[in-house]
């Protein structure tokens, strides 16, 4: 069984939106969302042309976790600049959970961040899921703060971590 992380190319942004709104799906339904009161949740709002636009127009570097070539698991990173960026759509779809993919793809995303510069990392959560926040602290992050948008049924929560 061959398990490896890579940068994605364009030809797998069909398969990594497929991914990142299945795992997103869990904590939808954990929570109550559904596209007509969130909307933009991640579950709902992830499209192949939305993930074309920020890997050729942002640059984005999106990574994958493959098993015997197929796409288990997904993150991204945003550059904002001045030495930060934020991981965005770290995930791995539910059947393949509780087997350190998530952990590998965190550290993997540690590596690459420092790789192109950054010194530190900003991600957001469902501040209501308090197991994934206890999962990020675990981790090395620090909750910085909170703000309920009126487009979502939760509140934001908002985590760093610096890249020594």
């Amino acid at each position: 069984m061959i398990k490896q992380i890579a940068k994605i190319t364009k030809g797998n942004i069909p398969e990594c939106a497929k991914v990142i709104r299945k795992s997103f799906l869990t904590v939808a339904k954990e929570f109550g969302f559904t596209p007509e009161n969130a909307p933009r949740f991640t579950a709902f709002a992830v499209t192949e042309d939305r993930l074309l636009w920020q890997l050729e127009s942002e640059r984005r570097p999106m990574y994958a976790y493959f098993e015997d070539g197929n796409i288990v698991g997904y993150y991204s990173l945003f550059l904002v600049g001045d030495g930060v960026c934020e991981l965005n759509n770290l995930c791995v779809l539910p059947e393949y959970r509780h087997n350190k993919i998530g952990e590998r793809l965190l550290f993997d995303s540690f590596e690459n961040a420092k790789g192109l510069g950054c010194t530190k990392m900003k991600l957001s959560i469902v501040e209501e899921n308090k197991r994934m926040r206890k999962w990020y602290e675990l981790h090395g992050f620090l909750h910085t703060g909170t703000e309920k948008l009126d487009f979502f049924p939760f509140t934001c929560g908002y985590m760093e971590t610096d890249l020594n």
